[in-house]
Order: structure tokens, then sequence, then C-alpha cells
């Protein structure tokens, strides 16, 4: 009897031991559909690793989902990378081409995983469009959902409808918002407990449908800051410095890269008497050799072990400061320590692939035939310059959507021949690059998101 009482009582102590025990960690799936989208979700599973015990678990919808995998973060289920890389909207014929790779095996397959996972208890945030959004409802866990895809800017702004051309574009605003009322109806579940638009005027648009929208900011624009130090970019003004972006997805940053260059002659013709600067920032997954044939064919030579503070100046040069060997030191970071570097007549062309940040804040204007890169240029305060492509990603219909969302901060040219009279266009009225500055920090907001995001997350979870 002694035995049993013993054991009953050393039951009960290891009970209320184990009563004090911390709270199960935080358990979250992260659904994405898209390269950029990953980037975006692991940015705020970052901020949301420093602010709570977190169990996280990641399904890319598209795509590999390396964003993650580098991270250590876990997949669930099946991925794949489809033929088109995501941009089944942009063309029919890729739709087609993902259905015969496997695209509903593949769908099918996923919503299975996340249903498996939702049955054991935790949160969901989806990141990117309705399909993520769809899977997160459908697992039957709550959720919350970061909307990269969808502005009311490519539909108004803050002065109204922007006018369209034909009678289906007009047609666009039958629903009174850029998210379609099913788009909205998700958004509006019970078990959807907090939305992050990308600005402020697709917020308050939500808003007026019962959305729990919160206006946060966009993560796009967080850790864009530079290494180089101040001074580096004012001895750097010498030169006009124009950043080149030609995407990152192969074979069509090839294409790409080929019709800016013919800009890039452009350039060299309108301002023969200007010192240029070139900055190409190139994604690490791209093979820089083909890039530097076409360079080649378009008269380049390179020009070895040449820097920024090495270039020629036409002009009259700012004198360099005692701190010029501090200034290398930094200069080399920008320059992916040992670039190739380029030149022809009155410019230089460097292509980095490691200094990403650098070229986006050293640079006055881009010519650009991306999706992020030029919107989170332009969120610097910057006019980017944009060319229709041959896609799948950059054609002309993605370029002119891009130009409406926005606004006054992209110059859409039919033709590579036409940029460089518009980038003198630009350089001549001071007026207009303020309003573009304006407008680049209101469409695209301050950085921070992913931290306020994170810290949402967590209060409307009842993680606080």
């Amino acid at each position: 009897m002694s035995d049993l009482s013993e054991f009953f009582s050393n039951y009960l102590e290891s009970q209320a031991q184990n009563s004090q025990l911390p709270t199960p960690e935080f358990r979250l799936l992260c659904l994405s559909n898209g390269h950029g989208e990953d980037i975006i979700a692991v940015r705020i599973l970052q901020e949301l690793q420093q602010q709570t015990p977190l169990s996280i678990a990641a399904l890319p919808l598209v795509g590999e989902g390396r964003a993650y995998t580098q991270l250590g973060i876990p997949l669930i289920g099946t991925v794949k990378t489809m033929p088109s890389g995501g941009f089944i909207y942009m063309d029919g014929q890729q739709l087609v081409r993902d259905l015969q790779g496997g695209l509903v095996q593949l769908t099918f397959s996923q919503l299975s995983a996340v249903r498996r996972w939702a049955k054991q208890g935790g949160v969901i945030l989806a990141v990117g469009d309705i399909v993520p959004l769809l899977f997160a409802w459908l697992s039957g866990a709550n959720y919350a959902f970061v909307g990269t895809a969808r502005s009311e800017y490519y539909l108004r702004d803050e002065g109204g409808w922007l006018p369209r051309r034909s009678l289906f574009q007009r047609w666009e605003k039958w629903a009174g918002s850029v998210y379609l009322p099913w788009e909205r109806w998700l958004m509006s579940r019970p078990r959807c407990k907090a939305v992050f638009p990308r600005d402020s005027l697709t917020t308050e648009t939500l808003q007026k449908w019962a959305v729990p929208a919160c206006d946060l900011g966009n993560p796009m624009m967080d850790r864009l800051e530079p290494m180089i130090s101040p001074q580096i970019k004012q001895e750097q003004k010498r030169s006009l410095t124009i950043l080149l972006l030609p995407g990152s997805r192969p074979p069509e940053a090839y294409d790409n890269w080929q019709q800016i260059l013919v800009a890039v002659a452009g350039l060299l013709d309108v301002f023969p008497d200007r010192s240029l600067l070139f900055l190409g920032a190139i994604a690490p997954g791209l093979n820089l050799e083909p890039l530097c044939q076409l360079l080649v064919n378009a008269g380049f030579k390179q020009a070895v072990g040449a820097g920024l503070l090495d270039i020629p100046v036409v002009k009259q040069p700012i004198g360099l400061n005692p701190s010029v060997q501090e200034s290398r030191k930094h200069l080399s970071l920008l320059a992916n320590r040992n670039p190739l570097t380029f030149s022809q007549k009155n410019a230089y062309l460097i292509l980095a692939q490691h200094a990403y940040n650098d070229c986006l804040h050293l640079a006055e204007v881009a010519i650009a035939m991306a999706g992020t890169a030029t919107e989170q240029f332009v969120g610097l305060g910057k006019p980017a310059i944009t060319i229709p492509g041959k896609g799948p990603q950059f054609t002309y219909a993605f370029a002119e959507a891009q130009s409406r969302h926005l606004g006054a901060s992209v110059i859409l040219v039919e033709q590579p021949t036409q940029v460089a009279d518009a980038v003198k266009s630009l350089l001549s009225d001071p007026d207009r690059l303020k309003r573009i500055a304006e407008n680049g920090f209101r469409r695209m907001g301050k950085p921070g998101a992913a931290r306020r995001i994170a810290a949402c997350l967590l209060e409307r979870m009842g993680q606080s």
C-alpha cells in the first residue's frame, strides 16, 4: 500500500513539474508561389524567429524553394520547377506546357501535404496570390496572407481610376478593387486572422470589405542596406551611373541583356562628353559567359583591374579625399573583388553578381527588364526605364502592368533605341525627378515591414 501511495505521490509531483514547462513552440507552415515570394516569406520567418520560439516548415508551390533550404527550413510535400517558371498567367502556351509537365498531379499532392500538416495543429502564412491563399483556406487551419502580387495602383491612384484603352481593360474595375470578390471572400473568413497588402492604398480599399488588412509596409524594401560608405557615393557621382537589370531567369535574361546593350549604345551616342558608368546587377544563377560575349560583340573591351576610382573623367572631377585607400577597400566590395570590367569610349561597365544592394544605391537611373529588382530600385526613389521583352516574364503585358503599378517612377519605351532620349529628358527635369522620388517612397513603403508583420502575426495568432 505504501508503494502505491508513493507511486501516486511521485506521479502528482511530476505532473506539477510538467505544468510549469514552457508552452509548445509556435508552429507555422509557410506557403509561397514564386522565387520572389519565397524571399519575402523568409524575411518574415527570420523576424519571427527573433521574437518567439518557432517551429517552421514551408511548401513552395512554385519552384524548389532554395531560399528556404539555404536557411535549413524543412519542406513538406513535393516541389518541382515547371516549364513556365510560374508565369502561366502571361501566356496560355505556358499553361499547356505546365499541364503536360504534371501541374495537376503536383497541385493535388501539395494540397494533400498541407492538409496533413494542418491536422497536427498550427497556423499557415500564405505569401503571394490566390493560390497559396486558397491552399491556406482549404487546410482548415487559421491563416494569414501577405499579398505580394496585387496592388490597387494597377487600376487607380490617389486621384481615381486610371484611364484604360480597350473595353476589356475598362471592365477590369467591375469588382471595385484589384482583388476580385472570391479573393476578398477568402481574406474575410473568420480563420483569416490578418492580411498584409503591399501598400496603403490597397489596405484602405480592402478594409471597406471587412478584410482584416494591416498597413505595415512591403518586405521587398527590407535588407537593401549598402556596404558602401557615404564618401564612396560622393566620389562616384563624377560619373552618370546607370543600373542594368536583365532579370534573373535564363534564357530570358540573356535575350534581355542583348536589348539592354542596344540601349547602352544609344547612351554612348547621346552623352559623348560625359563619363558613364554602367553597373550590371547580375543574378548569381546566371552564367556570365554569354553576357560577356554579347558585350564584346557590342564593341566593349575587357579592362583588367579597373575600378570606379580608375574611371577617366571627361568633365571636371571631384577631388579625391584623404581616405582614398579606405574608399578603394569599399569599392572592391561593390566590384565583387575583381569584377569583370569592360570599357568603350567614355564608359565603363561592371558586371557584379554579389553586390546587388550597392548597385541599387549607387545608380541614378535603371534600364530594367526585371520584376522585383525594378520595384526595389523605384522604392529607393529612383526612375527606371523599361523595355518589353519576349518573355515568358517580361513581356509587353507585364511591363505595361508594372508601369501602371509603379506610376511616374517607370518610363516604358517601345524600343531600346528610345532609352537614351528618355534618360536625357529625365536628367533635364529636376522637378520630375523629385516627384518620382516621392512616388517611389509612397508606393513601395519604408523598410522594416517584415519585423512589423512578424509582430502583428504573433498578436493576431494569440502568441504575443
